[in-house]
C-alpha cells in the first residue's frame, strides 16, 4: 500500500515537473542548431537544362564567306528541266563546275549513265550511312557504259555525290523525297562534239587539194626550214614558179596560226597576205626568205629560206 501511494505521488509530481522545464532522467535537452560556414558549392544545371539553355541562344548570322559560297552553289546548281527529259531519263548538258540536281526515294533506285567508254575512277558520297551507292555495266566494247545506282533508305535525306572517270568529274546533289524519283540521268557533251566536228573539218580540208592544176616537174622544193621548233613547225615549203606553198602540220588546224612576215633584201619585215587552204598557207608570190613568229614573252621564230639555184629564175631564162 506504501508502495502504491509513492507511486501515485511521482504520478503526480510529473507535470509540474514538465511545466517547470526541468528535463527528466533519460529525456536529452533540446539544443539550438549553430550554422556551419564552408565554401560555397556551385550547383551544375541537369543536360536537359543545359540543352535547353542553348537552343534558347539565337545562332549566330552567317559569315560573308558562307554568303559568297550559297550564293555561288546556287548559281552552278542545274535542276530538272521539262525540256530535258528523254522519256523518263533527265539529260543534263554536261559542263564542267556545274552541280546536277537529282531526286529519288525510299525503295527506288535512280540511275547515273556516264558516257560510253568512260571509264570509273572513284565514286564518293557524303552520307553512306543513310543512302546506298552501287555500280555496274551495259554494253561491250566501245558502247560499254557505267551505271551509278543511288537510293536513300528515308525521305527528307540531302547529301552530296562525286563521281570521277578518266575524262571528268560529276558533282551532283541527291536529294531524297517520299515518292518523287528520277528514273535515270544522263549527260550530252558539247565540248566533246565541238572537238569531233573540228576534227572532221580538219581532216576533210587536209584530203582537200592545196591547188589544182599543178604541174610536180615545175615545183621548187629548194627551201630550208630553220629556227625554233614549235608544234606548228611547217613540214616544207615549194613554189610552182607563180605562188609559194607552205605546209604545216595536222595540228595547225584546231591551233593558234602563226602570221607570215617576208624579208626583203635589206633585212626589213613586212606582213604579207596569204590564205589558208587546210594546212597549207598560199602566199600569191615568192620570196627568198620569210618568218613565221608566234607569242608575245617567248616567241616562237621560224625561218623558211630559199637555198640552191633560183628555179623560177632559170624558167624564165629558158623561156627567153
Amino acid at each position: 500500500m506504501k508502495h502504491v501511494l509513492v507511486a501515485a505521488g511521482i504520478l503526480a509530481a510529473m507535470p509540474s515537473l514538465a511545466q517547470s522545464g526541468t528535463p527528466l532522467a533519460g529525456q536529452l535537452a533540446p539544443t539550438t542548431a549553430k550554422p556551419v560556414d564552408g565554401p560555397a558549392v556551385k550547383v551544375s544545371p541537369t543536360p536537359g537544362a543545359a540543352r535547353r539553355a542553348v537552343s534558347r541562344k539565337k545562332p549566330a548570322p552567317p559569315s560573308r564567306a558562307e554568303l559568297r559560297v550559297r550564293a555561288a552553289n546556287r548559281e552552278a546548281t542545274r535542276e530538272p528541266a521539262a525540256h530535258g527529259f528523254v522519256h523518263a531519263v533527265q539529260v543534263y548538258p554536261f559542263s564542267e563546275g556545274v552541280l546536277y540536281r537529282l531526286f529519288a526515294a525510299p525503295e527506288r533506285v535512280t540511275d547515273i549513265t556516264l558516257q560510253p567508254g568512260e571509264a570509273v575512277v572513284s565514286v564518293a558520297a557524303g552520307d553512306t550511312a543513310r543512302w546506298t551507292v552501287g555500280d555496274t555495266t551495259s554494253g561491250s566494247g566501245e558502247a560499254k557504259r557505267v551505271h551509278i545506282l543511288v537510293k536513300p533508305f528515308a525521305a527528307g535525306l540531302s547529301t552530296n555525290l562525286v563521281i570521277t572517270t578518266d575524262r571528268r568529274a560529276y558533282r551532283l546533289q541527291l536529294e531524297s523525297t517520299a515518292s518523287t524519283a528520277m528514273a535515270a540521268l544522263s549527260w550530252t557533251y558539247p565540248q566533246d562534239e565541238l572537238i569531233a566536228l573540228r576534227r572532221q573539218q580538219a581532216a576533210a580540208e587536209a584530203a582537200r587539194p592545196v591547188a589544182s592544176a599543178l604541174a610536180v616537174e615545175q615545183l621548187d622544193f629548194n627551201y630550208a626550214i630553220t629556227g625554233d621548233r614549235p608544234r606548228w613547225r611547217p613540214l616544207r615549203a615549194f613554189d610552182d614558179g607563180r605562188q609559194t606553198f607552205i605546209e604545216f602540220p595536222a595540228g595547225i588546224m584546231v591551233g593558234e596560226a602563226p602570221p607570215l612576215f617576208v624579208l626583203g633584201e635589206r633585212g626589213d619585215i613586212e606582213l604579207v597576205n596569204y590564205r589558208m587552204a587546210g594546212r597549207f598557207y598560199i602566199v600569191d608570190r615568192l620570196f627568198s626568205a620569210a618568218e613565221l613568229r608566234l607569242g608575245t614573252k617567248k616567241q616562237a621564230i621560224v625561218r623558211i629560206s630559199r637555198t640552191g639555184e633560183d628555179r623560177s629564175r632559170r624558167r624564165r631564162e629558158k623561156a627567153s
